[in-house]
């Protein structure tokens, strides 16, 4: 056992005197300036990562934080308080046939979607997912970190940036650009690529770092031919 392991067992307050207890990785962000500290060996990936994401940071000229909260993006809000929220508008402008709603109008529970990350044709809304194209961490972690509550509440709720899908692909995609993640559907990677752009345009604060942004021109141009 080497001195730091008899530290952590004999005076544990030494790890939240700058903020915060440990996550499942053995380590926690600093709660006055969102740098992520180890205290246990299985954490060195962990704070690996978050360097070379502040180094891309650094050398791209754009802004960054360690710190992304879910909670913060708040989504799937009823801006216009008829009692049906985002998702569901979403899979009610989205769909290709019929609709079936919940007895109080709220919700849609069938209908025909034809899955553009598939190609394939699905019919219970509990199926899908609603897919932010630009992904909440992605946007966070390219620029979107220091927008206000409102403004990621806004952005989160964007029907630009939203997208009914098969909800396995989506929990595949997780929080992944297009040079990480691409559509199995073939036919629809260039349309999704435009998406991106679509989004990206106008939300300009969100930039790639310069090695994503060149891989995703070569996607762009590809589509060209």
């Amino acid at each position: 056992m080497n001195w730091k392991t008899l530290l952590l067992l004999f005076f544990p307050a030494l790890v939240m005197a700058h903020g915060g207890g440990l996550d499942k990785n053995g380590g926690h962000n600093d709660r006055k300036n969102g740098g992520y500290h180890c205290h246990r060996d299985a954490c060195v990936s962990q704070h690996k990562k978050s360097d070379e994401a502040l180094n891309d940071a650094v050398r791209d000229e754009r802004p960054f934080s360690y710190v992304y909260r879910r909670e913060d993006w708040k989504h799937w809000s009823d801006f216009d308080e008829d009692c049906m929220n985002t998702r569901h508008e979403i899979l009610k402008s989205q769909a290709d046939g019929g609709i079936k709603l919940s007895p109080d109008g709220c919700y849609v529970s069938k209908s025909v979607w034809n899955d553009p990350f598939s190609g394939k044709q699905l019919t219970r809304s509990s199926d899908l997912d609603v897919d932010h194209i630009v992904p909440l961490k992605w946007a966070s972690d390219h620029g979107g970190v220091g927008w206000t509550k409102n403004e990621k509440e806004r952005f989160a709720n964007d029907p630009i940036n939203l997208l009914a899908v098969d909800d396995g692909l989506n929990q595949a995609k997780g929080a992944k650009g297009p040079t990480e993640w691409m559509p199995p559907n073939h036919a629809f990677r260039c349309h999704y690529l435009r998406l991106w752009v679509s989004v990206l345009e106008k939300y300009p604060l969100l930039q790639m770092k310069s090695a994503e942004k060149r891989t995703f021109m070569r996607q762009l141009d590809a589509c060209k031919s």
